[in-house]
């Protein structure tokens, strides 16, 4: 990993945390397996970590990314077929688990209060495209490919990418890939706006955090609601955004950031905010 020294790093059964000033880093660390996902523990975990960045209000963004050659090939096949772990049981209790399990992981992250980028190393596929997709902004090696081919496998999204796939690349491109099964490579997902830019393999994690790093200069506060806004307005009406934003702004002029931001930008100088 290349950047500055991290400080504060912490070990976990999944997810490898370090941090670097008010960034945090994640990485997947289930190489052996391509970072397939998920054990019946990882919903627990994926909650855990989200809830902690949530609750500190010195993190102002979070870095997704896996280790060695895939960011996460999706769901485990050899559990799969042995019908083992999550998939073991009657219609029922899988139901459950995927509630339980698979749907807290997205949850989880889609529910981040702070900016998540994923840094896609290389394939996301299945769960591991959903999760990559849950971020606000998706930076992607040239070796990354992203794919659904749930019904390869005789199934359907059980991560609630038919909800959030045709929000990200249109309706028609949607069903091209999960009806076909087939991956797309980095610059098709540029192309169709599955991410933000593709860019070198050995240049990902610098642009990852130079992305996170700008994010986490911005005032905390203010950060945090503006992406409940675009969250928010994914789902409700243009009035009910006009209502959130007004009772926002007014919570937003009353913090000492907003005055140095102000005084910041009329003394030309940058900002020093404190997150009050």
């Amino acid at each position: 990993m290349t950047g500055a020294q991290s400080k504060g790093d912490a070990a976990m059964g999944l997810i490898r945390e370090e941090r670097q000033d008010g960034v945090l880093i994640w990485t997947l660390e289930r190489e052996a397996r391509l970072n397939a996902l998920p054990d019946l523990t990882d919903g627990e975990e994926f909650a855990a970590a989200c809830a902690r960045a949530d609750d500190d209000p010195s993190v102002r963004c979070v870095v997704l990314t896996g280790a060695g050659r895939a960011f996460s090939a999706g769901g485990d096949l050899t559990a799969m077929r042995d019908r083992r772990d999550l998939f073991e049981g009657s219609p029922a209790e899988i139901r459950e688990r995927y509630r339980r399990v698979v749907h807290r992981i997205v949850r989880s992250l889609y529910d981040l209060a702070v900016p998540l980028v994923s840094a896609v190393n290389g394939p996301a596929m299945g769960l591991g495209c959903g999760i990559a997709a849950t971020a606000d902004i998706r930076i992607a090696s040239e070796r990354a490919s992203f794919g659904v081919p749930f019904l390869k496998l005789g199934i359907i999204p059980g991560d609630g990418g038919a909800w959030r796939l045709p929000r990200d690349v249109g309706y028609a491109r949607a069903a091209e890939m999960l009806f076909t099964g087939r991956s797309i490579d980095a610059e098709t997902a540029e192309r169709w706006g599955l991410v933000n830019r593709v860019v070198p393999h050995d240049r990902l994690m610098d642009e990852a955090l130079a992305a996170a790093g700008q994010i986490a200069a911005q005032p905390p506060q203010a950060l945090r609601m503006a992406k409940a806004l675009m969250r928010q307005g994914r789902d409700q009406t243009f009035e009910q955004i006009l209502e959130l934003s007004a009772a926002m702004q007014a919570l937003a002029h009353h913090t000492d950031d907003h005055r140095e931001g102000v005084a910041a930008v009329l003394e030309k100088r940058p900002a020093d905010f404190t997150g009050r």
